[in-house]
């Protein structure tokens, strides 16, 4: 199922993954190993199966901002993407999200200015952000993200099945855990 109508996913992969590394790991997180594939091309696979559009912002997409945050990448991938009929933000580092998620975040959009899933209580990505958003993220900077722009609108806050929309893997430990997740869906697959 094609649904180049929708929402475009914004992949953020220009972090430098600061917090992998100082927890020990001597790897760029996104190219870090998660059973047999790059922890990016988990996110990448899944936004694929959405069948929706995406855009991937790379460091090279940001080089020319000194210092770059993640509110500075979202500009970036939004500047990028202008005819999009709204956005889905989702970090690369996150492998295990699902591309069913990604798909109700879209079609709650058609609704809402903000939509952000939530698993277990427990706020997630991608946040998904209609096109009367998209001025406000294009003037993003720095590192707090969207937050501002959420905080403009009533978010829709959307229950999701899925660990994987809050698992992500910042530190070694958390991608440990990510391979026995994955190790678990795939053995417990119905």
């Amino acid at each position: 199922m094609h649904r180049m109508d929708g929402p475009t996913v914004i992949v953020l992969a220009a972090g430098r993954g600061e917090r992998f590394k100082a927890a020990g790991a001597t790897q760029d997180k996104l190219d870090a190993d998660l059973n047999g594939q790059r922890v990016r091309d988990h996110v990448l696979a899944s936004v694929r199966a959405s069948g929706l559009p995406w855009h991937v912002v790379e460091r090279a997409d940001t080089m020319h901002i000194d210092k770059p945050g993640m509110g500075d990448s979202i500009a970036c991938g939004v500047a990028a993407t202008p005819n999009a009929k709204g956005w889905l933000i989702l970090p690369a580092d996150l492998p295990l999200v699902q591309a069913q998620t990604l798909l109700q975040v879209a079609q709650a959009l058609q609704d809402h200015a903000v939509v952000v899933p939530c698993h277990e209580g427990q706020k997630g990505h991608p946040v998904g952000f209609a096109p009367v958003c998209g001025p406000a993220l294009r003037a993003l900077t720095g590192d707090k993200g969207a937050r501002e722009v959420v905080a403009q609108h009533a978010a829709l806050h959307l229950p999701v099945h899925d660990l994987g929309c809050v698992l992500d893997v910042d530190t070694p430990q958390a991608l440990a855990h990510a391979r026995t997740v994955l190790a678990e869906r795939i053995f417990s697959s119905d």
